[in-house]
């Protein structure tokens, strides 16, 4: 069972890390957009 856990953990972190990612994404373009406006 704990290894299975293990799994379940190692497979959330990166799910949330991508999540991250993508937010800081749109907050890049949506600082480019101002710059340009």
């Amino acid at each position: 069972m704990g290894e299975k856990s293990k799994g379940q953990v190692n497979k959330k972190k990166p799910a949330a890390k991508s999540l991250k990612e993508k937010r800081a994404a749109k907050q890049e373009k949506k600082a480019a957009k101002q710059n340009q406006g």
